[in-house]
């Protein structure tokens, strides 16, 4: 959404995303409580900030090991073509890889930047040749494996 077309938010919508973006669960009620507005009210704003595109998504946050997704790797993607046409063809096919899961088109060295996680190396081996080696625009791709979690989230400071 461009700049000038930006929803306006109050105070009061600041704080229930901040509300939200802790525990989407949070009762209205309660979310009304914390923020002197009635449980009404705080359902029309949120259901405003959905429409509007504020409000992204009510999703769970999973922990990747606990469903055997343990290995988190960061990948730097260089392709060859920057075509209009060759780059939204990299967009819907690292869209379309259920392993990964966030992807950044960026500027610098890297055309992409790529968030994965996988259950095992011969899983992300396999996912290479799929995504990288199979793919005649991609030049060079640089991998990075996470050692550890320090700090995980999608919060956006409100």
């Amino acid at each position: 959404m461009p700049p000038s077309s930006a929803p306006q938010l109050d105070a009061f919508d600041r704080k229930i995303l901040e509300i939200l973006q802790r525990d989407n669960t949070t009762p209205q009620r309660t979310i009304g409580e914390a923020v002197n507005l009635s449980a009404p009210a705080v359902q029309r704003r949120i259901k405003r900030m959905t429409e509007e595109g504020v409000i992204r998504a009510n999703v769970a946050v999973i922990d990747p090991g606990a469903v055997g997704q343990a290995i988190t790797i960061f990948v730097e993607v260089e392709v060859i073509s920057e075509t209009a046409e060759q780059i939204e063809q990299a967009k819907r096919e690292f869209a379309a890889a259920a392993e990964i899961q966030q992807c950044y088109y960026v500027t610098g060295e890297a055309d992409f930047v790529l968030v994965i996680v996988v259950p095992s190396m011969a899983d992300y081996e396999a996912l290479t040749r799929r995504l990288f080696f199979g793919n005649n625009n991609v030049k060079r791709f640089r991998t990075f494996v996470a050692m550890d979690r320090i700090k995980v989230g999608l919060s956006v400071p409100t």
